[in-house]
């Protein structure tokens, strides 16, 4: 395992972020800056305010432009020696909705970016895929990387598919990289209004007193995991290099809907009005990663509950003044 853990190796290693003003991507930006490293965001124009700190720093710079253009994703790569591709235009929902386009701009938006990484020298692509959709209905639980992956979205086909090419970029140019494919991250920054993530979505709605609608019985059981658990594993994929490639990171946990509304009544001492609708055909009944391998050749594991992420979750909206609210 080759680690970069000394500050002055650290320092001339430029990191762009692919999707940094996102959720996990604005928490990249602060883990990344926070160690030394050079960062430069990009992102659309106008998607959310950067904050006064980064701006500010000397180590950060912000790229607006367009995933699908070559062009702006070259001058973002140039100089690069790290990529954090965060970046998706579907949602596993609405994916379904429009391969075609689901295709269109995430995989050929991907291999034109690799493309662009190979001719510019990056030196690693580390890419966040998607553990709750890639492997489809699971054979058994906890899932392990080698399980099969069948999807039932595209959006799960398109992350698989961007996999592939970088086993195959890796193959004919060298290209190192890793694939982090993640649970279902929640926390701190997460839009509550947004039609993705249960937990934000579900206390969002809990705290503005709004009913909560459930697809399904409540029997859906994911695995949540925490952004500072999910931070630290990105970091870590940066940092070494393992023998492996693939990862799951996830809490290695699973709680159904309905326990998830459980511990969100128990964390904001709120009832959740809950109202059940009808299952949809592309919901997985479990999804529940196995994290053994990250643990052992990443030496990570999540170290924030379930539970305790979702206090500091629920106590960061009303610290921040925003409850749920517009």
């Amino acid at each position: 395992m080759n680690n970069l853990n000394d500050l002055s190796s650290r320092s001339g290693k430029r990191c762009l972020i692919l999707g940094g003003r996102g959720f996990i991507g604005s928490h990249l930006v602060d883990a990344l800056l926070a160690r030394g490293f050079q960062v430069r965001c990009f992102d659309r124009p106008h998607v959310q305010p950067i904050s006064s700190s980064h701006l500010s720093d000397p180590n950060f710079e912000l790229y607006e432009g367009d995933f699908v253009s070559e062009a702006d994703v070259a001058g973002a790569l140039d100089g690069c020696d790290i990529c954090f591709h965060l970046v998706s235009t579907t949602l596993p929902k609405s994916s379904n909705a429009d391969p075609v386009f689901d295709v269109d701009s995430n995989v050929i938006g991907t291999v034109r970016l690799l493309d662009q990484a190979v001719r510019l020298g990056v030196k690693k692509v580390v890419f966040a895929s998607s553990g709750g959709t890639v492997y489809g209905i699971p054979a058994r639980v906890p899932i392990e990387e080698t399980h099969p992956t069948d999807p039932l979205s595209s959006y799960g086909i398109t992350k698989l598919s961007i996999e592939k090419y970088l086993h195959l970029y890796n193959v004919l140019h060298g290209l190192d990289y890793t694939v982090l494919r993640l649970a279902n991250p929640f926390g701190e920054r997460q839009r509550v209004h947004a039609s993705q993530g249960a937990v934000a979505v579900f206390l969002g709605k809990v705290l503005r007193n709004e009913t909560v609608e459930i697809w399904g019985d409540g029997s859906v059981v994911r695995d949540y995991i925490h952004i500072a658990d999910v931070i630290e594993a990105l970091m870590a994929a940066a940092e070494c290099n393992p023998g492996e490639r693939v990862f799951n990171i996830g809490s290695g946990r699973g709680h159904s809907l309905n326990e998830l509304l459980d511990a969100i009544e128990n964390a904001t001492g709120q009832k959740a009005d809950r109202r059940y609708l009808p299952g949809r055909p592309f919901d997985v009944p479990t999804s529940v990663l196995s994290i053994e391998r990250a643990k052992q050749a990443l030496n990570w594991s999540p170290k924030v509950s379930f539970e305790d992420g979702l206090r500091r979750f629920s106590d960061w909206l009303r610290t921040t003044g925003n409850d749920g609210g517009p």
